[in-house]
């Protein structure tokens, strides 16, 4: 990047972006031009404006696109087609930059030249655009997320009508939404349909449902009966109840069917490709305690491309794990806490494979024995959340070195690590 270039920062926006073309000593070419999306001529005439930019200054332009979602990649691909050298940058660089004047502007013709100016730093660091074979498989996981929150939401509906409506309800089944339950409060929604319909019609609806026998449809018949019978002291069901339950109980449903089905399409592009280096990757990470399919693949469409990081650090800040600093002058923050910056979903991930990690079996033993015995030292000195977060930083060490060294993960402790690490040098 030590050579001089045109710059060209393109402010992205879902149906129109704004383009401002920069030369080396930061003045502009014309004025910031608007780009529809929906209207061919008016993209042709901005790649029109960037030739014309090259030829009269005989520089080559670069094109910086700021990342907004989904919106910049149909202009992204389109470029580079053309043959440009497009570059995608991350939103945190250009609003934590300087402005370019004391008066506070935000609009998009502003922020299309000011990304052009920030182009121009030599030391500017970009993103990597992943292969169409990762955005594909990431939309979908991306997706099943969105499904299983809003899924969340109406459980916490249902839960919260039934308070009202079926208190004693709650504690019938390990879960509300176990697929007996949701048979149960489809069919009766209210105490007073459970109390008038008839015991073999209950009875038959648990068995027909669960995995058990006789014996337990008649346990959870009696438990249903009975909650039913409260609910009349203490409750109040209303016809709107009736019909939120049943409506509710359908979003659910509806919510499971289609993430089920974006995980059977996942699994197939993954394992109807096992010769990609993605596909290998993500088999490479289900290998590690306490890292499923669903984990690994999410964790690999979040990094994308494992060849830019060179080492763990750069691993930690771009999924956001790293510490937010704050210091001024003689101050220092003590408060430090983890700045989020990166993938919320690669964080969620880690935050479940790190509570696996130090959770016990049914037989009372740990998962992973090192990383247990890691965060109960932590905790003697530590908060426990503080503690968790150091195991999700060894989660990510392992995730490092297993992508590294392209190989399994396997067991070993710190003293065999030292050893191993000592015979090496």
């Amino acid at each position: 990047m030590t050579d001089l270039y045109i710059s060209v920062g393109i402010d992205v926006g879902a149906d129109f972006s704004f383009m401002s073309i920069a030369l080396p000593n930061q003045t502009f070419v014309g004025k910031p031009f608007k780009i529809t999306h929906s209207n061919l001529d008016s993209v042709e005439t901005a790649v029109k404006k960037i030739k014309e930019a090259e030829e009269s200054n005989s520089l080559k332009a670069r094109i910086f696109l700021e990342s907004t979602g989904i919106y910049h990649y149909p202009l992204f691909c389109y470029l580079c087609d053309k043959g440009f050298d497009v570059s995608i940058i991350n939103p945190i660089i250009t609003n934590n930059s300087t402005n370019l004047n004391i008066r506070k502007v935000h609009n998009d013709k502003f922020d299309s030249k000011k990304l052009a100016l920030i182009a121009l730093k030599p030391d500017l660091k970009t993103s990597v655009m992943p292969s169409d074979f990762v955005l594909n498989i990431r939309n979908l996981v991306r997706e099943y997320y969105r499904f299983t929150d809003q899924r969340s939401a109406y459980v916490n509906k249902l839960t919260a009508l039934l308070k009202v409506s079926f208190p004693e309800y709650i504690g019938i089944f390990s879960k509300i939404t176990v697929n007996t339950s949701l048979a149960l409060l489809d069919k009766y929604p209210s105490p007073d349909a459970v109390l008038n319909a008839q015991k073999s019609s209950i009875t038959g609806l648990i068995r027909k449902t669960s995995r058990f026998g006789t014996a337990y449809a008649e346990e959870k018949y009696e438990m249903l009966i009975s909650a039913a019978k409260k609910a009349k002291s203490f409750g109040h069901s209303l016809p709107s109840h009736t019909e939120l339950i049943r409506l509710y109980i359908s979003m659910i449903r509806t919510f499971d069917s289609a993430a089920k089905q974006l995980i059977r399409s996942v699994k197939d592009i993954v394992e109807s490709y096992p010769d990609e280096l993605f596909c290998r990757q993500i088999k490479l990470l289900e290998t590690i305690k306490g890292c499923g399919f669903l984990s690994a693949v999410t964790l690999m469409c979040e990094i994308g491309n494992f060849s830019v990081f060179s080492a763990p650090k750069k691993l930690y800040a771009y999924l956001g794990l790293d510490p937010s600093v704050k210091q001024s002058g003689k101050f220092n923050g003590t408060n430090v806490k983890l700045s989020k910056r990166g993938s919320r979903l690669a964080r969620r991930v880690l935050h479940m494979m790190a509570i696996n990690s130090i959770g016990l079996t049914k037989n009372g033993k740990s998962k992973n024995p090192i990383l247990r015995d890691f965060y109960d030292k932590k905790c003697l000195s530590k908060p426990k959340m503080i503690a968790l977060s150091a195991v999700m930083h060894k989660l990510c060490n392992i995730i490092f070195a297993v992508l590294r060294d392209n190989k399994p993960f396997e067991f070993i402790s710190p003293e065999q690590h030292n050893l191993v690490y000592r015979n090496v040098s």
